[in-house]
């Protein structure tokens, strides 16, 4: 294994950019707005986030039916063996992590959805 070098991107799993260079620091890199986050001079925030595929109950019937929930619940996991690892694993579970710098984390946090902002109308006062 060949030793890494300054600038080399040491493969964290959310895609942030962390490097060492000769001194052995670690540098940081916005994941949004890319940036570079000095330890030193910048307060660095993380963003975790679970997506998950939710079992709901149906609406469809009363709690006290007749329906057998651990025979659905087999029948569910023994597709799940036969159906693509990756792929399953994607559409059920997923944990992502973000490192932020102190501006898009203000931004974050008004609008964490990405949501486009419903535009206002002035009317005036008739």
């Amino acid at each position: 294994m060949k030793p890494r070098t300054y600038g080399e991107n040491l493969g964290h799993d959310s895609g942030c950019s962390i490097r060492k260079d000769k001194d052995f620091m670690i540098h940081y890199t916005c994941d949004c707005c890319k940036r570079i986050i000095d330890p030193a001079d910048d307060v660095r925030y993380v963003v975790k986030m679970e997506v998950y595929a939710s079992m709901d109950p149906s609406a469809e019937g009363d709690a006290d039916d007749e329906h057998d929930h651990l025979e659905e619940i087999q029948q569910i996991l023994e597709r799940l063996e036969d159906a693509e690892d990756d792929a399953l694993d994607q559409d059920v579970y997923q944990s992502l992590r973000f490192d932020l710098c102190p501006e898009c984390r203000r931004k974050f946090l008004k609008n964490p959805l990405g949501r486009e902002p419903i535009k206002q109308f002035d009317f005036s006062q008739n």
